[in-house]
């Protein structure tokens, strides 16, 4: 099977100057929110910088699932832990990493304001092209499959949970770290795996 998937991976670097641009954004859009929600789990990281760099304090987590591999989803997100905080009367600003199929994103703006917020804006890092939601902030576009340094490992098991054969891959491990994952911590979080999966064998 020829893997024609490409990938981007920003740095923490890129990752935080991409949240001051953010930040800018909401500002000057006087968009000045009461509490942040993130979207677990990949909300969770850009949530809290978003958190710092707006000074607000209130911070809730809603989780959403959604993928079960790259580029394969359920038939529909689903949510899986409430908000963990009240929003009723609150303007709400909804952090996740990435928008892909806009799907989860829409899910938990209209779960919000059933829930009794005034207002609810979204914010993502990343927006796909496709996506059938466009979030009110975000810093690029992109068709490739996103790895963050928060879910690399999550990535790597997903592609070596493929089973394509060896060749197949090696080929495609090439591909992520010549799109800029190290490959140092590459090859580490590869045989942490290997480690794992030999503990989980059966004796």
């Amino acid at each position: 099977m020829v893997n024609n998937q490409e990938y981007q991976v920003p740095t923490w670097n890129q990752i935080y100057d991409m949240l001051l641009n953010q930040t800018q954004k909401i500002n000057k859009a006087h968009f000045n929110p009461d509490i942040i929600v993130a979207v677990s789990r990949g909300g969770l990281v850009p949530a809290r910088i978003l958190s710092d760099l707006l000074e607000v304090q209130n911070l809730a987590i809603i989780r959403v699932e959604f993928y079960v591999g790259i580029n394969k989803t359920r038939e529909q997100p689903i949510i899986t832990q409430s908000l963990s905080a009240p929003v009723t009367a609150k303007k709400v600003l909804i952090v996740d990493d990435i928008s892909d199929t806009g799907k989860s994103l829409k899910l938990v703006t209209e779960h919000i304001l059933t829930q009794g917020a005034t207002e609810a804006q979204t914010a993502t890092i990343y927006a796909k092209p496709a996506s059938t939601f466009t979030p009110d902030y975000f810093e690029k576009q992109t068709s490739s499959w996103v790895i963050f340094p928060w879910d690399a490992k999550e990535t790597l098991r997903k592609i070596f949970q493929k089973q394509n054969g060896k060749r197949a891959l090696n080929k495609e491990i090439a591909q992520v770290i010549k799109a800029g994952l190290p490959k140092p911590l590459t090859e580490k979080l590869l045989t942490n795996m290997q480690k794992d999966q030999n503990n989980d064998a059966p004796l």
